[in-house]
């Protein structure tokens, strides 16, 4: 196409070739694939002239069109590998998410000003290519590897804990099995309860269904239940430290449900991720790539 509308252009194979790079046979040659290809004669050639044929005045006006679309996509891909621009669609889990990634994804629009960003705050696993998506986090398991490239952000943490004045009135409980004399404060998706993984005596991975008077869809909800006495929780490490260290709840069997959930920086699989996603996965990885508050 090129080479037809280089012709059509400087009225000539061999003006056409310098501005192409080409020998004149090789434009010819370029122009008659391309003739072969249409089934229709585009110029009309005497010993003297190139001239368009009535077939050649159609396709060119479409050619040039069709090549300047190509030139404006190609400086729109150039600009975007150095700098950041359009829509960001990122899915998080809601309480890492809000603490840790927005704030850098926050210092990355200040930074790139062309940059949009969406973000959605969600437990369940988003279908990244189906909802449209850029980037997420996944915290636990990840079903759907194959579809997505996966940048490991370590593992969360977990403990079951409750306040000491809890504790010390209904006893401190030593084995897996004396939890079913407990208020359990259980987290619930979808209206069903969220098992507790731990390890049993052999090293083992076990389950434990639990069940309580309080379900919540919510883990800030679950800490401040546990601080409030209603029971006991399971909840990340981080976000109770603090009250673990000032001794406002109190830890329960540890060593057993110590199972950490893998966090994952995931996109879908594409040989050509935009210069937002790269940079988005970029910051994100500076970030927590060696220190990552939820492994405390």
């Amino acid at each position: 196409m090129r080479a037809f509308v280089a012709v059509a252009e400087h009225g000539g194979f061999a003006a056409a070739a310098p501005a192409l790079g080409l020998s004149p046979s090789a434009v010819g040659k370029a122009v008659q694939r391309l003739e072969a290809r249409l089934g229709v004669r585009l110029l009309a050639r005497t010993t003297r002239s190139v001239t368009l044929t009535q077939d050649g005045r159609l396709y060119h006006a479409r050619c040039v069109a069709a090549l300047a679309g190509l030139a404006q996509a190609e400086a729109e891909l150039r600009q975007g590998r150095g700098e950041p621009s359009g829509l960001l669609r990122v899915a998080l889990p809601p309480l890492l998410g809000r603490a840790f990634v927005m704030p850098v994804l926050l210092e990355l629009l200040a930074r790139w000003p062309a940059l949009r960003l969406e973000a959605s705050f969600e437990a369940r696993p988003v279908d990244l290519t189906g909802e449209g998506v850029d980037l997420a986090v996944r915290i636990g398991a990840m079903d759907d590897r194959a579809s997505l490239v996966a940048r490991s952000l370590g593992a969360q943490r977990r403990v079951v804990c409750a306040t000491p004045a809890y504790l010390d009135a209904r006893g401190r409980p030593d084995t897996v099995d004396d939890l079913a004399a407990h208020d359990r404060l259980v987290e619930a998706r979808d209206g069903r309860p969220t098992p507790w993984p731990y390890v049993d005596a052999d090293g083992a991975a076990r389950s434990l269904a639990v069940d309580g008077r309080v379900r919540l869809g919510d883990a800030q909800m679950l800490a401040q239940a546990a601080l409030a006495g209603a029971g006991i929780a399971m909840v990340p490490r981080w976000l109770v430290a603090a009250d673990l260290a000032a001794g406002r709840l109190a830890t329960v069997l540890d060593g057993v449900f110590d199972s950490p959930l893998p966090v994952n920086l995931v996109w879908p699989r594409t040989p050509y991720p935009s210069a937002r996603l790269r940079a988005a996965v970029d910051a994100l990885v500076e970030r927590y790539g060696t220190e990552r508050p939820w492994e405390g």
